[in-house]
């Protein structure tokens, strides 16, 4: 296994600079509400990703490395969570007895290090990579396949903390069908548990010409989820689970409407006001 390089200490990938701490503030709200790191270039007067991922990971006292020259052993797969991989876009590069080195994409994304902590019990430490190496890197070690959303949802676990408090109805619609396959409800679930893990205090789902689009309300700003391309054929089911649990209409999709949804997230009650608006490419 190679060693991973501060890539401020390679000559072609060198950058000093560091932010200010209004431009590291920009920085964060930027990358938060559009989800990429290119966002910030132009902004912040850099060329490139590297140079701005450089500026951040200086500031923050943050490695940057070069995926392209890590060789990760095939082993520290064997018993990581894949669905985190995928979810955070991320990648453990090293291991140790008690700690493990995670490679990141978004340089202010504390739930990935959260969370794999969890699934773990070792210590994390953070490096940063740029988004397309993570991205091959994922590719490289995990193959395409692995990237659908069936894996993904082979790999989650049952969502058994949390609870919908009340009964739900159903009917014999296909969207009310739709809406009771496991698949989905632990679907649901997740995107439930991870907002309410991430202290969130508002939850977008916006179905664009391009998709899907997730969005946390994080301390005031809003933070795109990542949200594999295989989900937008389950998005009309998961409005429907939504509407089911917040007992609302599935069948009516031309009116706002509005509901609550109560559930019990290990052993914490969370009531959730449900509003549905009909948009141009769904609701």
């Amino acid at each position: 296994m190679s060693i991973a390089l501060r890539r401020s200490e390679v000559a072609e990938r060198d950058s000093t600079r560091h932010l200010t701490i209004p431009e590291l503030r920009r920085a964060r709200q930027i990358i938060a509400t559009e989800g990429q790191l290119a966002s910030f270039v132009p902004e912040g007067g850099f060329s490139n990703e590297l140079e701005a991922l450089n500026a951040i990971g200086a500031t923050l006292g943050l490695t940057v490395v070069d995926l392209s020259k890590e060789t990760p052993e095939e082993s520290l797969l064997n018993d990581f969570p894949v669905r985190l991989i995928h979810r955070y876009n991320i990648f453990p590069i090293r291991r140790t007895e008690d700690s493990i080195t995670l490679a990141v994409s978004n340089p202010f994304d504390v739930q990935a290090a959260d969370a794999v902590a969890e699934a773990t019990g070792v210590f994390v430490e953070i490096v940063l990579a740029l988004p397309h190496e993570v991205g091959a890197m994922i590719k490289s070690h995990l193959g395409v396949g692995a990237q659908t959303l069936d894996g993904l949802i082979a790999q989650t676990e049952e969502s058994s903390d949390i609870e919908v408090i009340g009964d739900l109805e159903f009917d014999e619609s296909e969207a009310s069908t739709m809406a009771q396959e496991a698949s989905v409800v632990r679907l649901v679930n997740d995107i439930l548990v991870e907002a309410v893990a991430a202290r969130a205090s508002d939850i977008h789902m916006e179905v664009q010409a391009t998709g899907l689009k997730i969005r946390n309300r994080i301390d005031g700003v809003l933070q795109t989820q990542p949200v594999p391309p295989e989900l937008n054929r389950f998005q009309a089911a998961i409005i429907s689970r939504l509407k089911i649990m917040a007992h609302l209409n599935i069948a009516e999709k031309r009116v706002p409407q509005d509901g609550r949804i109560k559930i019990r997230v290990s052993g914490r009650e969370v009531d959730i006001r449900v509003s549905i608006i009909p948009m141009l490419h769904g609701e």
